[in-house]
């Protein structure tokens, strides 16, 4: 049996531990922030919904999805565009594929191994030394351990992957863009219609929590400069908003006070974590923190789904090579996906009126368009989709 530090308990952090401890492992998961519902809305795709199947977890992630089916498109100086995709039901349903907001799913994870494993909560690593036999890791709060092995599952800013990878310029390539994603105090949307803004380099949107009657907004700006302060300094990016978005109408100025008064205020860069090697020793890096593919651009969570679960697989079979056949395993896997993420940034901000027409023509048209291509374009048959699905699972057993 092997003892193993998991620094981040979002979503891969979760999926591992659940996988560790079925196959005799002993995971300690330490987190700074406790899980909770909100966030924005993540795509489980094929292989990630297969594992939360094999976790017996599918029927809860459903019962959260968003449902999302009424959209409308607003521009500037034009007619709203709506569309029912309720009307597309019997064609888009998909058992492959599922949405559900991104806190909902951390909380759900959350909850399944909660009892299972053991939790180091508010706290993260300080420090590690890898001796080669195990790893030393010291924590802002608690008191020193050691360990048979390390995983960072810490995201974008891994603070393990700084700790034994080095910094994170060395890695993180800017992709050219921030998303910020907060509460709306007062929603104005009380049918659970989603309502996006688009002009040139800027989208704003409005979407339901489901179940709750409230709703959250998110900006999403494409940028020449990359933010430069810190990912915890919400004065600074409450600051930087407001330049990216200065002069912009609609609904936004509306949405830049919620943002102001949100002190969960989720900001960052839309930027990819790019690596030759994510093991390193008896340290791992899973999911963003190894591979991230860019927030919002897609993959990401299938990715760090599909990560964790090939990993403890690796580990079960022998916790001493299983860093590097995980590894092994999963690069190809991470290459494709990467470039499936970095090619969607023109369609959640469109550079140009013509692709704010183009947006707003394809929604149009899609309620039109013949059942085979209509397949195609709403169910798991399109390229991401298909990218993401290109995995084989380790055997559930």
């Amino acid at each position: 049996m092997a003892t193993v530090l998991v620094s981040g308990a979002g979503i891969a952090g979760p999926v591992l531990a659940h996988r560790l401890v079925r196959l005799g492992h002993r995971p300690v998961l330490v987190e700074r922030a406790p899980a909770g519902g909100g966030g924005f809305g993540v795509d489980l795709f094929e292989p990630a919904v297969e594992i939360a199947t094999r976790m017996g977890l599918i029927d809860r992630i459903r019962e959260a999805s968003t449902g999302n089916t009424r959209i409308r498109l607003e521009r500037p100086g034009r007619r709203p565009v709506d569309v029912d995709m309720g009307a597309l039901a019997e064609v888009a349903t998909d058992d492959r594929h599922v949405e559900v907001l991104r806190g909902d799913l951390a909380r759900i994870l959350h909850e399944a191994v909660r009892d299972d494993v053991e939790y180091l909560s508010g706290d993260s690593v300080a420090s590690l030394h890898d001796d080669g036999d195990g790893v030393d890791a010291a924590f802002e709060r608690a008191a020193p351990r050691r360990f048979d092995l390390v995983v960072g599952a810490d995201g974008l800013h891994s603070a393990v992957r700084r700790l034994a990878f080095g910094s994170e310029e060395r890695y993180r390539r800017f992709l050219g863009g921030h998303i910020a994603v907060f509460d709306l105090p007062e929603p104005r949307e009380a049918d659970g219609r989603v309502v996006l803004y688009q002009s040139v380099d800027r989208t704003a949107a409005v979407f339901p929590v489901p179940g709750t009657g409230r709703a959250r907004g998110a900006l999403l700006s494409r940028d020449a400069r990359e933010y430069d302060g810190h990912h915890r300094d919400l004065d600074a990016q409450r600051r930087f908003l407001r330049e990216a978005f200065a002069g912009e109408g609609w609904r936004v100025p509306e949405l830049l006070e919620a943002a102001d008064r949100d002190e969960g205020l989720y900001f960052d860069s839309i930027s990819r974590i790019a690596m030759d090697s994510w093991t390193r020793g008896r340290v791992a890096l899973v999911g963003d923190a190894g591979y991230c593919p860019g927030a919002a651009v897609g993959g990401g969570t299938t990715l760090a789904v599909v990560g964790a679960y090939t990993l403890a697989h690796h580990l079960g079979e022998d916790p001493r090579t299983g860093p590097a056949a995980y590894e092994s395993a999963l690069a190809s896997y991470v290459r494709r996906v990467g470039g499936v993420g970095a090619a969607s940034m023109d369609t959640l901000i469109p550079r140009s009126r013509l692709g704010v027409t183009l947006r707003s023509a394809a929604l149009r048209a899609l309620p039109r368009l013949p059942r085979p291509l209509l397949r195609r374009a709403v169910n798991s048959d399109s390229r991401a989709a298909r990218v993401l699905s290109s995995v084989a699972l380790p055997p559930a057993a």
